[in-house]
């Protein structure tokens, strides 16, 4: 009988993960008691994916306000710091900016607009256009700001950002000057020590800065890039990548993934004699069409994962090669047809006509989003996911 179903994804529910409990044991033992329960086997090139949340709690890596706010006064001592760039979260980055408010006397905080880097809007592009502003040379007062826009709140979250940033800043202590702009040279004008807050785009900003006069640059990768008072850190990512833990902390992107990745695929082929590839999962890459936000506030989708998860898809198009190679043909000759091309294909088919449609994207970026998306962020209570069949074709 022909297979009648391609890849299948299933959310696998396990313990609440607490600090210090044994993350990859874990992950094994809920992968083993979800196959004998569920009935599915596990076979090669099967895909264990795993949440970066739990993995860094269970690493116990938290810092708090007072952590990050230690370590802005060593970076920055008294001076004004430029914060420019941040994302409009208060998951993500009201935390953060607490921590860089207290160990600050004075901030000059720069927003990008109409949107943030992962597109939260403080105003609608359209209205630009009506106010004849140019984002791309305007540079705006919050005074400037407010006249032409008025008072706007996020769309999903109601929130004001340009207020609640600013009654951060303040409720800490530091004085606070709001601007819009979205080009790093023009917050020169007003300090040349200047904090990028930025995520995927952090490399060029610097880079603009320190080119252009700036004399103390740094993002958010430097901040808790090391421990500060012992508190948990990010050797590659610093701030970039965290959450709000509690009001007061951050739970930071989890540290040495590739040792625990490749410790579960070993102790998985242990336990099965099977070779499943395994990774550790943030953020998805996609774009919400409605709100217009680009999920990705992680620095990278994975920080870790298996060496059977480099690379890209190579794929040929199903619909390409049915509507030209072979639009001459009809059920089980077009079937084996096609089932020949692709047995056949090339092992790089970058350019190829057959391949034009499919998606050349990193395999942990689209596996990423496949398990964030099933995973979801709230109370489903599946922090791993158990992927099948992701690697098969139409020949499979």
């Amino acid at each position: 009988m022909d297979r009648v179903v391609g890849t299948v994804v299933r959310g696998l529910r396990g313990p609440i993960i607490n600090r210090g409990d044994n993350i990859e044991q874990i992950v094994v033992d809920t992968v083993l008691n979800a196959a004998k329960i569920e009935g599915f086997s596990i076979d090669d090139r099967d895909i264990v994916t795993i949440t970066e949340s739990v993995v860094a709690r269970a690493q116990e890596n938290y810092a708090t306000i007072d952590d990050i706010s230690d370590d802005i006064k060593s970076k920055f001592a008294d001076d004004t710091i430029g914060v420019i760039f941040p994302i409009l979260s208060r998951n993500r980055f009201a935390t953060c900016l607490r921590g860089i408010a207290r160990g600050a006397k004075s901030i000059t905080l720069m927003l990008s607009y109409p949107s943030d880097e992962v597109g939260n809007h403080l105003v609608d592009i359209d209205e630009l256009d009506i106010k004849g502003v140019n984002p791309w040379t305007d540079v705006l007062t919050e005074a400037e700001f407010r006249e032409h826009f008025g008072y706007k709140k996020h769309t999903f979250t109601g929130v004001d950002y340009i207020e609640y940033y600013k009654s951060l800043i303040e409720a800490e202590g530091a004085t606070c000057q709001i601007i819009f702009s979205n080009n790093p040279k023009t917050i020169l004008d007003y300090t040349k020590s200047v904090l990028a807050c930025d995520i995927h785009t952090r490399f060029r900003t610097k880079r603009v800065l320190n080119a252009n006069g700036a004399e103390k640059v740094f993002d958010l990768a430097d901040i808790l890039s090391e421990s500060i008072n012992g508190c948990g850190c990010n050797y590659a990512y610093g701030l970039l990548g965290s959450n709000k833990a509690t009001e007061d902390s951050v739970k930071l992107f989890p540290n040495d993934c590739q040792p625990l990745v490749d410790n579960i695929q070993a102790k998985i082929k242990k336990a099965t004699g099977k070779t499943v590839e395994v990774m550790i999962y943030g953020d998805g890459a996609f774009k919400d069409p409605v709100g217009k936000i680009w999920e990705l506030a992680d620095p990278v989708v994975s920080p870790g994962y298996t060496a059977g998860l480099d690379g890209t898809p190579n794929e040929v198009k199903l619909k390409y090669l049915a509507d030209n190679n072979f639009s001459h043909l009809r059920g089980d000759e077009l079937k084996q047809a096609i089932s020949a091309y692709i047995g056949n294909k090339e092992d790089d088919l970058v350019g190829k006509m057959e391949a034009q449609g499919t998606t050349p994207r990193k395999l942990t970026d689209l596996i990423g989003s496949l398990s964030d998306l099933t995973s979801g962020s709230g109370d489903k209570g599946t922090p791993m996911i158990y992927i099948k069949g992701y690697f098969d074709n139409y020949t499979k």
